[in-house]
């Protein structure tokens, strides 16, 4: 917002090349601001803001930037310039950055770094994809218990600029190995002569290097955390995760997740950035699976073909039938996948999950089959008053049973199956978020049929059929 409203104080600073006033205003800006800033001007002047920031802001604003936007600079940079924005960088943003480019160029770039900020970037992307030591930053704060507050904040004072966050302060053994956490509130609000050892309250949450993102994300959730300490297989303190990773986290999963609800894979890439043959890749396949699951519902119509014939009415009803217990199947297995994402659902949860969503299709279904049923009726005896003739012909009273008994059959079965179908594809390994609606609304189409004109023989046999 900042940018929008002095952008044209920026653009004539920049045309009249009054790069020190620039330097002074961006000063103060917060890096996401620049970060916008820069986006909206063109490349050959995104380098030049870049030149006049210092070293130190010029990483922050980098950080903030689309991948795209961050590798246009690095092409146009000069190599002075890159070298120090890549050794400023946070070591988790550096790495988010590598790991996205092809290894060659990843490889030369770690080249440029400086011995130490090599070792740290080589070590966090050793680390398998998707854990969270790819996301860590070794900076940190760690302390011993043996050591008085004054000594705390004497070492905080002397080595607080370069750690991620001061608002919690880690306690280790000789070892390294993590003994506790504490908040700087702590520190602040004891005495100067107090020994950590005398405050501690030996109680602390921490995350393995090898745990997956997503066991992270689901951690900062449960103790709604800011930063939470990373530990080897020891025990020993060797990184932190903060919640602006987590952030980035969550809305990954959350786009795959919505990605797959649509009935396709995760496309693992931005949208104007993949390719057209990838991206047709990513989508054929769960279009052919549900092309071949909905040539089944023809199947099924074809072994009903004689009872459509003599009663064409129940044709009409068809699409009002299939929808709605594909939408219910639908509104069941979204909810049940995200309290599943959420951990509000468990795997020895499916039959309570079962039991309510039964009591909700057969409640559903009643008033969706109240409705039909009022429909038809109310059709019947406009047509007969005024028309003289019935849309749904003389016998329309055992129409409107069929269409109300199978809206309530067909939504109870969508509910149910819906519900259950994340719980079966979690149980074999698979992942919950593919039963997506697309996927359900199909096998509720075919199985909808075979409800539908079963309740229609039933009811009409003798009569229409």
């Amino acid at each position: 917002m900042v940018g929008k409203i002095l952008e044209p104080e920026i653009r004539s600073m920049i045309d009249a090349r009054n790069f020190g006033a620039l330097r002074e205003l961006f000063r103060e800006w917060p890096p996401a601001d620049v970060a916008e800033v820069i986006l909206d001007l063109p490349e050959n002047e995104q380098v030049i803001i870049f030149r006049i920031l210092p070293h130190a802001l010029a990483a922050d604003v980098f950080e903030y930037l689309d991948f795209d936007a961050q590798q246009k600079l690095l092409h146009a940079m000069a190599h002075e310039q890159v070298v120090g924005i890549l050794n400023e960088m946070s070591p988790d943003d550096r790495t988010a950055l590598l790991e996205e480019m092809p290894s060659a160029a990843a490889r030369q770039l770690i080249r440029l770094l400086s011995p130490e900020e090599r070792r740290v970037a080589t070590a966090l992307l050793g680390y398998p994809e998707d854990s969270v030591g790819r996301l860590m930053t070794p900076d940190f704060i760690a302390v011993k218990e043996d050591w008085t507050v004054q000594q705390v904040l004497d070492y905080v004072r002397e080595h607080g600029r370069d750690s991620e966050t001061l608002n919690v302060v880690y306690v280790v053994d000789d070892r390294g190995k993590l003994i506790d956490d504490l908040r700087i509130r702590e520190f602040l609000l004891r005495p100067l002569d107090a020994k950590v050892s005398d405050f501690r309250d030996h109680t602390f949450v921490a995350l393995n290097v090898t745990e997956s993102q997503q066991d992270a994300l689901n951690m900062f959730r449960k103790y709604d955390r800011t930063a939470l300490p990373v530990v080897d297989s020891s025990g020993v303190l060797v990184g932190i995760v903060t919640i602006d990773d987590m952030l980035d986290v969550a809305e990954q999963e959350a786009t795959e997740d919505i990605q797959k609800f649509g009935g396709m894979e995760a496309l693992d890439e931005p949208y104007m950035r993949i390719s057209l043959w990838k991206m047709i890749r990513k989508r054929a396949g769960w279009l052919v699976i549900l092309f071949l699951g909905e040539m089944l519902t023809a199947t099924a119509m074809a072994n009903f073909q004689d009872e459509i014939a003599r009663a064409v009415v129940l044709a009409l009803f068809l699409p009002l039938i299939i929808s709605s217990g594909g939408n219910s199947g639908s509104q069941a297995s979204t909810l049940i996948v995200r309290a599943m994402a959420l951990g509000e659902v468990t795997l020895r949860d499916w039959w309570r999950v079962a039991a309510r969503e039964i009591q909700a299709g057969l409640s559903l279904g009643v008033i969706l089959g109240a409705i039909g049923i009022l429909r038809v009726a109310l059709w019947s005896i406009v047509g007969e008053k005024y028309f003289h003739r019935s849309l749904y012909g003389p016998h329309w009273p055992l129409v409107a049973l069929t269409v109300g008994f199978a809206l309530v059959g067909v939504v109870l079965w969508g509910s149910f199956s819906g519900s259950m179908l994340p719980f079966v594809l979690r149980r074999v390994g698979a992942d919950p978020a593919t039963s997506s609606a697309p996927f359900v609304a199909t096998l509720v189409d075919v199985t909808g049929l075979v409800i539908y004109f079963s309740i229609a023989l039933v009811i009409m046999r003798g009569v229409m059929l």
